[in-house]
């Protein structure tokens, strides 16, 4: 097994990609909307790539948070509300608010269960900061690190009670950058005691069973290297004062924020600690190369993916899914 996780380029492997990913054996695969159709069509690709590892546990990820950010889409599957609903209701009532997070969570993980996806980039740490790039906005679950911690806490919780695992993203922290890092280089400026706010939803958390990496410069920090291609920030901050000690992703390595071919880009990620890489766009050349560069999965970073995995082994909330809906839209309405 190669510590990657590939993108698919259609609704269904070509027989290119079923010989590449049989002989290379990555960790996981990531889905999209050029991936997804309907939901026998869906059920069908992940169960081909299940067949193909031949692992029942495979980390099937997508980006499925609400809102804007959303790969199954109306009208096969309903809308979600984004981050920023939860945030308005804490305002109100916290406690609905958490109990509203852990039923939408549960509602997506029985959604994604459903179709065979058994990990989900969610839940946004990134606390959100006035004048930042609106990349992260109403994505995030708001300004104050500990309702963003509680509000995560609970879509972690109800996501695993659904037999999904949930990604704790963008550690070290995305919501101060000014620009969006799809398309340029992130530099944040704000000294170390600033950071601690950005830093404490994820030191909250850091008993999660998986997190995401962002592509931005802290210059406190490392000021040559974005925290994904910086030993300086993932040993330093996020393994030794945030404590997160589980699976850590990088961010997509396609994005503008990185300089580089891809490949080059997969191996730095690694070897500055990342335990996996993510490679999103289905480029067979690109993917090809990673799998050159890259050694097989370490003791350790095996270890980390497995006990993920772990987690949601024989868990599934048998609630019905309409009924979590509404229970949750009951308590939004209160905001």
């Amino acid at each position: 097994m190669i510590p990657a996780i590939f993108g698919l380029s259609g609704l269904a492997l070509t027989d290119d990609e079923r010989a590449f990913f049989r002989d290379s054996d990555p960790a996981g695969y990531i889905l999209f909307g050029r991936n997804i159709e309907n939901r026998g069509q869906l059920r069908r690709l992940t169960d081909s790539l299940r067949d193909l590892s031949g692992r029942d546990y495979l980390p099937i990820l997508i980006d499925q948070e609400g809102g804007r950010v959303a790969r199954m889409k109306a009208p096969e599957w309903p809308d979600f509300p984004s981050g920023a609903a939860f945030d308005a209701l804490y305002e109100r009532a916290p406690a609905s608010a958490i109990e509203a997070a852990r039923l939408n969570a549960m509602a997506l993980a029985s959604m994604l269960s459903e179709v065979g996806i058994t990990v989900d980039c969610l839940p946004l740490l990134d606390v959100r900061q006035p004048g930042a790039s609106d990349v992260i906005g109403d994505r995030a679950l708001g300004s104050e690190p500990m309702r963003v911690a509680a509000l995560g806490r609970a879509i972690l919780s109800g996501l695993q009670d659904g037999g999904v695992v949930g990604v704790v993203k963008h550690i070290p922290g995305h919501g101060r950058a000014l620009l969006d890092s799809h398309k340029e280089l992130p530099v944040v400026t704000a000294s170390d005691h600033d950071l601690q706010t950005d830093l404490a939803p994820f030191a909250a958390l850091r008993d999660a069973a998986m997190a995401m990496t962002c592509h931005v410069v802290f210059t406190a920090w490392d000021p040559d290297r974005p925290a994904t291609l910086s030993p300086l920030v993932i040993d330093g901050v996020i393994r030794q004062r945030i404590g997160f000690h589980g699976l850590l992703l990088s961010d997509d390595l396609d994005m503008e924020a990185l300089s580089g071919d891809v490949p080059s880009r997969a191996a730095a990620a690694i070897g500055a600690g990342c335990d996996i890489a993510l490679n999103c766009w289905a480029r067979m050349d690109d993917m090809i190369g990673i799998a050159n560069r890259l050694d097989p999965i370490g003791t350790v970073s095996r270890a980390r993916l497995e006990g993920a995995m772990d987690r949601i082994a024989g868990t599934h909330d048998d609630r019905q899914f309409a009924m979590l809906v509404d229970q949750r839209d009951a308590l939004l309405a209160l905001a």
